[in-house]
């Protein structure tokens, strides 16, 4: 009986240990994320300007570093800022972390869009790829590279974050992605592809269509 009473005891004594030292593994990593630092590195391939900010600390957005990447994002046709969903911000921010490049710079080829930059891409070839309602001009886009990163492996790190659109442009060598509706696409082919898919079509005698749209972006 005195021997079960010790056992008891003791396991009670663990229990308790192992329940302080739990729970101050979970303050700690409550602090931590409380304290992480949420940063971004970009170089706009328009305006040939860098910016390297931090944004939001722990669940804090920070107005003034929204406001620089708001304003570094700005529609360089014609010089309009937006208010972008933050977001978008922590959907690059994820997409650098999950490529293992977390203080990488991220090349931005498009950021806000205003709707008579949207139509005026869209204008220039009847198959352009650009869709008449563009995430980007709801500031909720933005089309990149990550220099030293394939364009093919930049897709499939957005699609596997599962956070909104992905577009794929293996022409013009980048990613579009946004915090819309989950979606994916491609627009335009590779030379092999486009070859391939010529060689289909030619045996089966059917109409060849290089392109391939869906969504848009």
């Amino acid at each position: 009986m005195k021997r079960a009473i010790r056992l008891g005891c003791v396991a009670a004594f663990t229990a308790a240990i192992l329940m302080g030292v739990n729970g101050t593994a979970r303050a700690k990593d409550a602090d931590a994320s409380a304290n992480e630092v949420y940063r971004l590195r970009m170089f706009h391939t328009h305006t040939g300007e860098s910016i390297d900010v931090v944004y939001r600390i722990g669940d804090t957005y920070l107005p003034q570093g929204l406001e620089k990447l708001n304003h570094f994002l700005r529609d360089h046709r014609t010089q309009t800022e937006s208010q972008y969903d933050p977001r978008e911000f922590d959907l690059l921010h994820a997409l650098m972390e999950k490529l293992g490049r977390p203080e990488g710079e991220i090349d931005i080829v498009c950021g806000y869009r205003t709707p008579w930059s949207n139509n005026l891409l869209r204008s220039k070839s009847a198959n352009s790829g650009v869709a008449k309602h563009s995430q980007h001009m709801e500031a909720k886009a933005i089309d990149i590279r990550v220099p030293g990163v394939s364009t093919t492996r930049l897709r499939d790190s957005a699609l596997s974050l599962h956070e909104g659109g992905v577009g794929y442009y293996p022409v013009s060598q980048f990613v579009h992605v946004d915090v819309g509706p989950v979606r994916e696409w491609q627009y335009g082919a590779t030379r092999k592809a486009h070859m391939r898919s010529v060689a289909r079509s030619t045996r089966h005698g059917a109409h060849h269509r290089a392109s391939v749209i869906a969504s848009g972006e």
